[in-house]
């Protein structure tokens, strides 16, 4: 049977059918009825094991509706963080995270890498060649800045249009331009401060930011997707 990994971000949930590491198509919902939408899922078939991580602590409702539809489930979210410890990882590194940490450990194994995930918050995780876990960082993503120079100012308006090319000069164009070097800056930055370190986009904008760098990277749009399929796939004998 195969195993249905589950990643619930702030905005968006993002779930799949995989066959040990080999994902399968992704499907995306964004809405109020999470439940409903899983189990439509689970309804296709039994899986084997699922595997969810959350950026909010799920209810024990919602949960156990999973736990009766599967063989084994196990949960990442602030409240379920026991993986954290078992990976050698600071106990507040969210769901998201852990699974991309887990994914690069994997995929540049004996390399330094450093993860960028593009999303709501832009976050930074470096590890060391060893997969240690070395430093990270959070800040507003692209969005967020957005909004947040619309919400607390009392001219400056809401712009949207992050794939929208916008006329030079006007009001609009000056924030997007400004939100966006502010973040070119910022990860250039350190990514200079660590220049052997093999850098890792992730991320619903990572694709937008990896256009503009000049920089050699990795981009891996479905990293903590791949990731939360190597911990569903863990065993006693072969731990992260």
């Amino acid at each position: 049977m195969a195993n249905l990994l589950i990643d619930i971000g702030n905005k968006v949930l993002k779930a799949v059918w995989a066959d040990g590491i080999t994902l399968g198509k992704i499907y995306r919902y964004q809405g109020e009825k999470n439940t409903r939408f899983i189990l439509d899922m689970l309804e296709q078939e039994r899986p084997s094991k699922v595997v969810v991580s959350s950026s909010y602590v799920l209810d024990k409702a919602f949960l156990n509706m999973i736990e009766k539809n599967c063989d084994n489930l196990t949960v990442i979210d602030p409240q379920r963080n026991t993986l954290n410890e078992e990976m050698k990882l600071p106990a507040h590194l969210g769901a998201d995270r852990v699974a991309a940490v887990t994914a690069s450990r994997f995929l540049f194994k004996g390399k330094k890498c450093c993860i960028y995930d593009f999303g709501t918050m832009i976050t930074m995780d470096s590890l060391d060649a060893s997969g240690n876990y070395v430093e990270g960082f959070i800040s507003p993503g692209f969005i967020s800045r957005l909004r947040s120079i619309n919400r607390y100012s009392r001219n400056l308006p809401l712009v949207m249009a992050v794939d929208t090319e916008l006329e030079e000069g006007t009001l609009e164009y000056s924030i997007k331009e400004g939100v966006e070097s502010g973040i070119m800056f910022e990860i250039q930055g350190r990514m200079a401060e660590n220049p052997d370190c093999i850098a890792v986009f992730t991320g619903g904008d990572s694709i937008y930011f990896a256009k503009r760098i000049k920089n050699s990277i990795f981009v891996a749009c479905n990293l903590v997707l791949m990731g939360l399929a190597l911990i569903a796939g863990r065993n006693e004998q072969n731990k992260f």
